[in-house]
C-alpha cells in the first residue's frame, strides 16, 4: 500500500474577487516536483452566502496560459464564460475542464439562480500542468454534467469517476497526460482499499468528514501526499466523509510560474505577459 509522505493544510483563506473564500492547499510556489503534475488546489467553502441577484458575485475577466483548471462543484452554482467560446453554469456535482493553453481570458461567477437564493456554497479549484509540448495548444472547455459521470459502488460508500480508470470504469474528461480525479464518498466505520497506479503522484483530500490513512487521521481541508511507490491505499472513514482523490503521471519538466501564467522559463513567463497585455490573447464578447 502506498504510504502518507506529508499531509498537506493551510488555516489562512483569502478571497478571489468577492464570491470564492479559498484555502489554497497547495501550489506551484512549493516543490513542483513533489506535486507534479498538479500546480494549485483551492478549496472554496464552506460558506454560506446571503441572496445576491442584483450583484453576482465571483471573479471577473483574468487571463491563463499553460495548464488546465478543473472546477468541481458541491454546492452552490458557478457559472464560467470565456472567449475561446466556452461557457456554461454547473451545480452540484459537476465539473468545468477548461483548457488555457495558449492563452484564454474568463470570468467566473455565481449564477443567476444561486445569486437570487443564496445558500451554502462549496467547490474545488484544480490546476494540471500541461506538458511542454501542449502549453500552446488551442484553448478549450469541457462541461462535465452529472449524468455523464460514470459512479461505481464501494465497499460502503461510492466513487464518481471524473477522469482517469477504476477498475476498468472510465470518467468522461479528457486529459493532456495520464490523472486520474475520482470523487469518492465513504460510510461511517467504511473501510476501503482503492486502486492506484504505481509512480503517480497520488493525493487524497478530505472535503468533509475525516479519516484514517497509514495510521494517521486527517480532517476537513487536508491533503495526505501519498508515495509514489505502491499500487493502493487503505481508507478508514471515522464518519460520512468525502474526498478527492487525484494521481498523476509526473511531468519531468521545469515549472516556472508567476500569478496566472505556468511555464517551463522565465522568457515564457515575460512572453505570456508581453503576448497579455498587447491584446494576442484575443478579448471577451460582450455579456
Amino acid at each position: 500500500m502506498k504510504t502518507i509522505d506529508k499531509i498537506l493544510r493551510n488555516n489562512a483563506g483569502h478571497w478571489v474577487g468577492d464570491g470564492f473564500p479559498v484555502r489554497s492547499l497547495f501550489s506551484y510556489n512549493g516543490d513542483t516536483r513533489a506535486i507534479s503534475p498538479f500546480l494549485l488546489f483551492d478549496y472554496a467553502g464552506p460558506w454560506t452566502f446571503e441572496p445576491n441577484a442584483a450583484n453576482p458575485r465571483g471573479v471577473g475577466q483574468h487571463p491563463h496560459r499553460g495548464f488546465e483548471t478543473v472546477t468541481i462543484v458541491y454546492d452552490g452554482e458557478v457559472s464560467h464564460r470565456d472567449n475561446s467560446g466556452g461557457g456554461g453554469t454547473i451545480g452540484n456535482g459537476e465539473v468545468q475542464w477548461m483548457t488555457a493553453g495558449s492563452g484564454i481570458i474568463h470570468e467566473e461567477y455565481h449564477s443567476a439562480g444561486y445569486s437570487k437564493t443564496g445558500g451554502p456554497f462549496r467547490m474545488v479549484q484544480l490546476w494540471v500542468n500541461l506538458p511542454a509540448k501542449d502549453k500552446m495548444t488551442p484553448p478549450g472547455y469541457q462541461a462535465i454534467t452529472r449524468d455523464s459521470i460514470p459512479e461505481i459502488a464501494l465497499d460502503g460508500g461510492r466513487a464518481r469517476i471524473i477522469a482517469g480508470d477504476f477498475s476498468g470504469t472510465s470518467g468522461p474528461a479528457r486529459t493532456f497526460s495520464p490523472v486520474n480525479l475520482w470523487d469518492v464518498r465513504l460510510d461511517a466505520d467504511a473501510q476501503v482499499t482503492l486502486p492506484l497506479p504505481d509512480g503517480h503522484t497520488t493525493m487524497v483530500a478530505v472535503l468533509s468528514g475525516h479519516v484514517t490513512i497509514d495510521g494517521q487521521g486527517l480532517g476537513e481541508a487536508e491533503i495526505a501526499q501519498l508515495s509514489l511507490a505502491a499500487e493502493g491505499v487503505e481508507i478508514k472513514a471515522d464518519g460520512q466523509t468525502m474526498l478527492l482523490v487525484m494521481t498523476g503521471e509526473p511531468i519531468d519538466e521545469p515549472v516556472v510560474g508567476h500569478g496566472p501564467f505556468v511555464m517551463n522559463t522565465e522568457a515564457e513567463i515575460r512572453q505570456a505577459f508581453a503576448d497579455f497585455n498587447s491584446g494576442r490573447f484575443g478579448a471577451m464578447a460582450p455579456a
